[in-house]
């Protein structure tokens, strides 16, 4: 007796279930999109105890004539493609015959559909046809799954709670929502209204229907195209962030899909301006052309093939970095605080700290006097536009050394504050940082006297420079030894000194960094490095490129490889640990530029001297700092992506003071 044998076409569709039908959502993805291949413009979805029970999905769609409607539960039967040539410019979201099947092999499924006429009602359990006639109907499809998985029972133990289950229906409805803001959807579950679109055509009125309109108000939109992809969509501002990629949504030709390198350079363009393990809120639509995308890889069509993929994540990359750049990226105060009762004490506790760095800040009109009196600090040219006169020197050494004196003899030099632990970095640079700091449009190194020549100071309030983007700061004064507090004429302005300067630092020694030479140093004793079989047959594939960034691997026994020389602009004493962090990422990635390599040590030696909280500046040390602020190319982010100054308007002032009322409180305003 023959062994093999052909299975039967239900056991056959269950099987193919399995990879179509993995859950209620799967269900509703698949008839949804059914519907919208059918040319919808309006789809209502109804489930019942998270999907299980029922799931119905009605459209408007051309529905199904009466002599195809049996032909559409058959499997591998399709209306999209009839070659092979069809398969490589797949336009709509079903193709493969399988989803309708596959459903019914594992629920009780019951269409009735109408392309104008007479309807057809078809009624199918477990995979077979009982039933098959006339019905009123609409023009439309009307499709009702009931009792899925109730012949295959061992299906329901691999489902999650029904809260989970219906988390996951409304994530597929929200993101076929984004792909199609033309189509008006809406999901009822229990007779509760969960998702409503106005089909519209406006995808910002989806996103605030989706996300809430205070997140639609934080997205600008974006656009940009080449010869091969055009790129459109909403980006959150930094402000605006989540703590997973779940709220990237990635729409390709209208097909929601998974896939991690364009998700990724969504998030590269954001450079700096993002906290680390935080992420957009972002839906990004790409158009291309079919014949450079194959979508025929996975049953579920979530992950697709793409041609020339680098060349479409840097338009990615550059399209969202270019359209921050745009942008004023100071977050409001009363933005970031929670709406609870917490509101009213986080106000409360904000009016007492500008209370009390006001009454702290009081103006010094000449020399501070102590038991010894100091050299006088002039400070910069009118070019400058900084600080008054003089001002009482606070000390600049590490918190660590405890308190100074409060002034410093003429005649012993003064360490600047933005300079710590010197001898710990890079000299030349740091030799390069303080001249430029120094003498760059004649501001001075914070807490180094200036020159004895320079120019009488203007005025305390004469605003520092600014650019387009960044407010005119009058500084005012410093809380707790951290913040510094500035008036604009938009409102007061409050700087974090230490995210403040990791920005200036970081911009000056990526600059400073990449235009240091490729010549090579040689090591006295060269660096003998070992790594398992693995790695070495890795890294043989890869000497080439650790060449191209000036790192040399020779082979030096089976499993080791011994390096004599290093580029220049490694760190002093870091040799060793920079190089294996360079191999690391070659094991890891597969590749590596000098760039991205020297922008990891540029935010790392820019935080190592940056000036650290509870350490106090004066007058003249503060404007300096917000001086080089203000010419920053991003002001408004430090390195690692926090928020560097925060605003609060003249409006939010005279609410914290209660000179004007809150928006739900009734009765007369107060006036002065």
């Amino acid at each position: 007796m023959a062994k093999i044998h052909e299975l039967a076409s239900v056991l056959a569709d269950q099987i193919a279930a399995g990879e179509v039908v993995e859950r209620p959502a799967s269900v509703v993805k698949e008839l949804v999109e059914n519907a919208i291949d059918a040319h919808s413009t309006q789809i209502d979805i109804t489930v019942e105890e998270a999907g299980l029970k029922r799931i119905s999905v009605v459209d408007d769609g051309d529905g199904i004539a009466d002599d195809d409607t049996e032909m559409a539960f058959k499997r591998h039967a399709t209306s999209k493609i009839t070659d092979r040539r069809d398969l490589f410019k797949v336009q709509s979201l079903g193709f493969r015959g399988e989803a309708l099947p596959s459903i019914a092999s594992v629920a009780d499924v019951t269409l009735t559909t109408s392309t104008g006429g007479v309807g057809t009602l078809i009624h199918n359990v477990g995979g077979h046809i009982v039933a098959h006639e006339p019905a009123a109907a609409r023009k439309g499809t009307d499709i009702t799954v009931t009792d899925l998985f109730g012949n295959v029972p061992a299906r329901l133990k691999y489902l999650k709670s029904p809260t989970t289950e219906l988390s996951k229906i409304t994530d597929i409805v929200n993101r076929i929502a984004l792909s199609y803001p033309d189509i008006a959807f809406s999901l009822v579950h229990n007779g509760r209204e969960l998702t409503r679109t106005s089909g519209r055509g406006d995808l910002q009125q989806v996103i605030a229907g989706i996300y809430g309109v205070q997140s639609a108000r934080k997205m600008v939109a974006i656009a940009g195209e080449n010869s091969d992809f055009k790129v459109t969509g909403y980006v959150s501002l930094p402000e605006l962030t989540r703590a997973s990629r779940q709220y990237i949504s990635i729409l390709l030709n209208g097909r929601y899909i998974h896939n991690y390198q364009l998700s990724k350079a969504l998030v590269a363009g954001y450079g700096s301006k993002l906290m680390v393990g935080r992420y957009p809120l972002a839906v990004l639509a790409i158009t291309m052309d079919p014949l450079l995308v194959d979508v025929n890889v996975h049953p579920t069509k979530q992950e697709v093939r793409i041609s020339q993929e680098p060349e479409l994540t840097q338009l990615i990359q550059k399209t969202v970095f270019d359209r921050l750049a745009q942008e004023n990226l100071i977050p409001d105060v009363f933005n970031e605080l929670p709406q609870t009762k917490s509101h009213e004490r986080a106000s409360d506790q904000l009016t007492m700290a500008l209370n009390d760095a006001s009454q702290k800040y009081t103006p010094t009109t000449g020399p501070t006097l102590t038991h010894r009196e100091p050299a006088p600090r002039p400070t910069a040219t009118p070019t400058s536009q900084s600080a008054p006169t003089t001002a009482q020197p606070t000390p600049s050494a590490p918190i660590a050394a405890g308190p100074a004196p409060l002034s410093t003899p003429a005649t012993s030099p003064v360490e600047p504050v933005m300079v710590q632990k010197k001898a710990e970095l890079n000299l030349p640079l740091v030799q390069q940082f303080d001249a430029k700091y120094q003498h760059e449009g004649k501001v001075w190194a914070l807490g180094t006297p200036a020159p004895e020549s320079a120019a009488p100071a203007k005025t305390a309030a004469t605003p520092l420079p600014t650019t387009p983007r960044f407010p005119q700061l009058r500084y005012l004064g410093q809380v707790h030894g951290t913040y510094l507090l500035a008036e604009a004429d938009d409102g007061l302005y409050l700087i974090d000194q230490h995210a403040a300067q990791e920005r200036v630092n970081y911009e000056f020694y990526r600059q400073a960094i990449g235009e240091v030479s490729d010549d090579e140093q040689k090591l006295l004793v060269p660096i003998v490095l070992d790594y398992p079989t693995t790695d070495v047959l890795a890294l043989n594939d890869h000497l080439d490129t650790l060449a191209s960034v000036g790192l040399n691997l020779e082979s030096f026994g089976p499993n080791s490889f011994i390096v004599h020389e290093h580029p220049t602009w490694f760190k002093a004493g870091q040799e060793t640990d920079t190089i294996k962090e360079m191999i690391d990422w070659v094991l890891r990635d597969g590749k590596l530029t000098v760039a991205a390599f020297r922008e990891k040590t540029a935010i790392m030696m820019s935080c190592k001297r940056a000036i650290k909280a509870n350490h106090h500046l004066d007058d003249q040390q503060a404007r300096a700092l917000l001086v080089k602020l203000a010419t920053a190319e991003n002001p408004f982010n430090c390195p690692h992506g926090r928020p560097v100054l925060v605003h609060l308007t003249d409006q939010d002032l005279e609410r914290l003071f209660k000179r004007i009322q809150d928006p739900h409180h009734s009765g007369d305003d107060w006036g002065e």
